[in-house]
């Protein structure tokens, strides 16, 4: 019996592939584009009215028949509320992988996936059957490796996902979508927060927390240098967009209770650096253990880092980095590898 795929387009370029990718092996898969307006107004910016046209026509050039599935109520009581409970806590959420385990291998899941055997996504991930079961393994190309925004999906969700271009490097993608002429071949890729196109993090956190203003404290003199207007504002580690006189200035901590940021001066405080942290609420896609010695990242960058790995408790881990790691920050998910950083454990929230 023909395995029944659902294909999710966006309306970009990777998606599209995917498409392409599918029919060229035979398959004839049936298309979805994920409707989240960008706030409750239900007023769609034109960027999603162009994703829709998009994604519309390569469906229709593949004779697939594409479907609007309204997730909008979903993303904003689901992955908006944990974003702003993280953030008002102190915290550094990852709205993306969220975003994956709730609306596109979730929501989608309830209202449609569940008619199919396989969901079909854009990701630049892979996944293989190791000794009798998936895993998810990283992409070849390290800078455009999604595995990290993918680490939070629950097993099931794993076991349906396939990512037909995850074997891909970027510029093959865009390779293969302009020798085939895809409308959106020389499309540029979205930044914005998952599924929110062009709206900016700081609008979309102000919209929910408003303003709370509160003192800038120099870590090491206890001096005051300036004023925030919340502390959701500002992550640890940053070190750009401060717009506090006599920098540069790193965010070190925040505290919650006073409402105090604390930065460091210089171009690289030692403050800002940190080799051992706690994760917490580890979430495993394959196995339930982790190895001794491990990689991680815990930021969308193409370097892994060595460590050794300490448990503490269930599901509860001390990371111990051969690197020092810069602006470690709560609530940011770290996400453990092996030691050839190929398959993928899952990830738990850092709680240093």
């Amino acid at each position: 019996m023909e395995n029944k795929i659902a294909v999710l387009l966006s309306g970009g370029v990777d998606s599209s592939v995917v498409l392409y990718e599918l029919v060229r092996q035979g398959h004839q898969p049936d298309c979805f584009y994920i409707k989240i307006g960008p706030q409750e107004t239900e007023e769609w910016d034109c960027s999603s009215e162009e994703d829709l046209e998009m994604a519309s026509s390569v469906a229709r050039r593949y004779g697939c028949k594409l479907e609007v599935v309204d997730c909008h109520r979903e993303y904003w009581d689901e992955v908006t509320r944990y974003t702003m409970e993280k953030v008002k806590a102190g915290f550094t959420p990852n709205t993306d992988a969220m975003c994956n385990r709730m609306i596109k291998f979730g929501a989608f899941d309830r209202k449609m996936g569940h008619n199919y055997d396989t969901i079909a996504t854009g990701h630049y991930a892979q996944t293989e059957i190791i000794d009798g079961k998936k895993w998810l393994t990283t992409s070849p190309d390290p800078v455009k490796d999604q595995t990290d925004f993918l680490a939070q999906i629950y097993d099931w969700q794993l076991k349906k996902a396939v990512f037909p271009i995850g074997h891909f490097m970027k510029e093959d993608v865009r390779e293969i979508a302009e020798r085939e002429h895809l409308v959106n071949a020389k499309r540029k890729d979205s930044q914005g927060i998952c599924f929110l196109g062009k709206i900016n993090y700081n609008d979309y956190i102000r919209r929910y927390l408003g303003e709370q203003p509160g003192d800038v404290i120099e870590l090491e003199t206890g001096k005051r240098i300036g004023q925030h207007k919340g502390l959701w504002f500002h992550t640890i580690g940053q070190r750009k967009g401060m717009g506090f006189g006599g920098g540069p200035w790193f965010v070190i901590k925040k505290d919650v209770e006073a409402n105090i940021l604390y930065v460091s001066h210089g171009y690289d405080p030692d403050t800002a650096y940190k080799s051992d942290f706690t994760v917490s609420d580890f979430h495993f896609l394959t196995e339930q253990e982790l190895p001794e010695k491990v990689t991680f990242k815990i930021r969308h960058t193409p370097e892994f880092h060595n460590a050794t790995v300490e448990k503490t408790s269930d599901r509860q881990y001390v990371i111990h980095s051969s690197d020092r790691i810069h602006g470690v920050a709560p609530g940011q998910f770290c996400v453990v590898y092996d030691a050839s950083h190929h398959r993928c454990y899952g990830s738990g929230e850092i709680t240093i």
